[in-house]
């Protein structure tokens, strides 16, 4: 057995040979000739291929093309199955660690090309990973506003790499970089008043009577302050800070409006003759600065007035557009929508009037803006993986490895709506003229049946049923009064059967009658909520349960005064012990003799009784296996039952099985409840 320094002696030399002679066969033969583990060997040409690398880059001569031909030559190693399948990107890592910004940006073209190379199977799963983690490097590097278009590339070769199915690099629950703060001298007044007064008085002799705007000090705040708005838009949800960003908007749009831009650049470059493409390779993106002396020259620029808008209309698109992952309660009212569609129209008219080329820019806006409904709407549905028609599909040829369109395949006669559904009736199905609504009716023609489905015969718990309702009574969480589910009437009517069912504050004797189903609604929440450990840190919760409460004690000691008079004549139960010697035996709780024989009575079918019971499926897959007979897992899911839910009695037991037609059972349980 060789020795790992052996190897990797002997590794050295042949690489440097194969390498300055492109020849990866001896190589091959040396790596076959050591008589050891594929893993040691693969070790040992690993780390001469690094260390060979280093060689590399020491030498001044070596170039670009040099490193380039080096790490081909590992590809081809890997291809041999000597080296690991990361080495390449590894040897791309360290190069581009060791050389200057200008000389990455060249290699990274040898990496853009061979992106069908990083996608083969051998590569892709091995080097995703390092491929991410060394853009992600150069990008840190870069500078977004000086290497713009280098860092355009990364991001695009990273699209070109992963496929659309890959999640990572989606913001798939449209979270917002709140870390993005714009700090301007809104804060330190004083010193900004100081700074005006200083610009003012060195300017008092160059301003001109007929200036086209003034810029102050508050409209300077009020368009900075915007960016906050612009960094989290879910803030315009809410009213006080809805008025801010209304109000902010409508100064700045304004200021736009009345400092008119002209076409200065366009009368620079006929003045020149530039040509077209000369034109379009001036490119700058800027790092605008958020300095008030420098306020009135950024309103001048074109590119910063146009950043601007372009910010306006991406929010209004994010407020209108519905997003699965925005909360119910945001969502613009009625007049606010309308104050967007107008100052829409307005921003899209600022913008055909900025020089230069403003219809042909506002028309690429609308463009882009129309696509990212697009995406939007693929995000809604979950991201589904794009898959390209059977009839555009490329096919690979065995011989030359080059791409072809597959043959589009031969159209056929569309047949009449008549003939379809005329086949559907032969057939014993249905034909509805639409694909969504024909597949739903075909799942169950019988809509009668369809409703006494056993996924839809259930009983929810109470915490389930009222938690959205119980975590909108707190303060906290700031929901306004109109849209709290106590005030839905479906809500309400559901939860006065679940409360019968499952409350025992429901039952209560009282001859307080409810005036308004939502008061009730939430006495009975507050109630219900004193108990859920989520809320017990919320000392307003508390006060409020405690006063529904005492409300509720004092309610029930003036109706005990008012039946004082009716129980009188009754015998009292201290009357019935001494007379009988025991005390009444209470009907409230459920025996181990009826829930035996109850069990015996639904065996057949207690499935049906557990999903009534609100066992869930994995629970009745549990009684299934712990015990042998349907009568068995029946008495240990009633048991269980009769443990842990407290609506369990004899009373409660009999409305179900009655519900469920089990009348015999039901029959018996009230016989032994007397």
């Amino acid at each position: 057995m060789c020795s790992f320094d052996v190897m990797r002696s002997e590794f050295s030399e042949t690489v440097r040979q194969c390498y300055e002679r492109k020849n990866i066969d001896g190589l091959q033969k040396k790596y076959e000739s050591f008589k050891a583990s594929d893993i040691d060997k693969r070790s040992a040409l690993d780390q001469v291929m690094r260390d060979y690398l280093l060689q590399l880059l020491s030498e001044p001569t070596n170039n670009v093309l040099c490193w380039e031909v080096f790490v081909t030559f590992c590809i081809q190693a890997c291809r041999k199955d000597m080296c690991t399948p990361t080495m390449p990107v590894v040897l791309l890592g360290d190069v581009f660690d060791a050389l200057t910004l200008d000389q990455c940006e060249k290699l990274f073209a040898f990496v853009e090309k061979g992106v069908n190379v990083w996608k083969e199977d051998l590569f892709f799963s091995a080097c995703k990973n390092n491929l991410l983690r060394m853009c992600n490097d150069l990008l840190r590097r870069l500078s977004r506003s000086q290497n713009t278009v280098f860092c355009g590339r990364i991001l695009l070769f990273l699209a070109k790499f992963f496929p659309f199915s890959e999640r990572s690099g989606l913001n798939i629950v449209s979270e917002f970089n709140l870390d993005n703060l714009t700090e301007f001298g809104g804060d330190g007044a004083a010193d900004l008043k100081d700074i005006i007064t200083e610009h003012d008085e060195s300017n008092e002799e160059e301003l001109k009577p007929d200036s086209k705007f003034k810029i102050d000090y508050n409209l300077y705040c009020k368009f900075w302050a915007l960016q906050d708005f612009f960094r989290n838009p879910n803030q315009c949800y809410n009213k006080v800070h809805w008025k801010t960003f209304s109000a902010h908007a409508c100064n700045v749009l304004l200021a736009f409006k009345s400092f008119k831009l002209e076409d200065l650049q366009g009368k620079e470059s006929r003045s020149r003759k530039l040509t077209p493409h000369q034109q379009a390779q001036h490119h700058y993106f800027a790092k605008f600065l958020t300095n008030q002396k420098l306020l009135e020259l950024q309103l001048s620029d074109s590119n910063f007035r146009r950043y601007v808008l372009l910010q306006f209309l991406i929010v209004f698109q994010y407020l209108n557009y519905p997003v699965k992952f925005k909360a119910e309660n945001h969502e613009l009212k009625p007049e606010q929508a309308e104050w967007v569609r107008e100052t829409t129209e307005m921003v899209y008219q600022l913008l055909a009037e900025t020089p230069p080329d403003g219809p042909a820019f506002v028309q690429a806006v609308k463009h882009i803006l129309k696509r990212e409904e697009h995406w939007n709407a693929w995000k809604n549905d979950g991201c589904p993986e794009f898959q390209k028609p059977a009839h555009i599909q490329e096919e690979n040829t065995e011989e030359t490895g080059e791409k072809r369109k597959a043959p589009p395949r031969p159209r056929r006669a569309k047949k009449r709506l008549g003939d379809l559904m005329k086949d559907a009736a032969a057939h014993n199905r249905f034909n509805m003229g639409n694909v969504e609504l024909t597949k739903l009716w075909n799942l169950c023609p019988d809509n009668l049946e369809a409703c006494k489905s056993k996924e839809r015969d259930f009983l929810p718990s109470l915490e389930a049923y009222f938690e959205e309702a119980i975590e909108q009574t707190d303060p906290n969480a700031m929901v306004e009064e109109e849209y709290k589910r106590v005030n839905d009437g479906n809500f309400g009517w559901r939860a006065l059967r679940l409360l019968a069912r499952r409350s025992p504050h429901f039952f209560t004797h009282s001859n307080n009658p409810i005036n308004k189903l939502p008061e009730y609604l939430e006495t009975m929440i507050k109630k219900i909520a004193k108990d859920r450990p989520s809320l017990q840190n919320s000392e307003e919760m508390k006060i409020e349960v405690l006063e529904a409460e005492m409300q509720t004690t004092k309610d029930e000691e003036e109706e005990d005064e008012l039946l004082k008079g009716e129980e009188r004549d009754e015998r009292s139960v201290q009357e019935y012990e001494e007379e009988t010697g025991h005390a009444p035996e209470k009907t409230t709780s459920l025996t181990n003799d009826q829930l035996v024989a109850v069990s015996v009575l639904v065996a057949e079918n207690w499935k049906k009784l557990a999903a009534k019971l609100g066992f869930q499926p994995d629970e009745v897959d549990y009684f299934e296996t712990e015990r042998t007979t349907d009568t068995e897992r029946a008495q240990m899911m009633l048991k269980i039952w009769a443990d842990d839910d407290e609506d369990a009695n004899p009373a409660n037991l009999a409305y179900i099985l009655e519900g469920l037609s089990f009348f015999e059972a039901a029959e018996l349980l009230k016989e032994s409840s007397g």
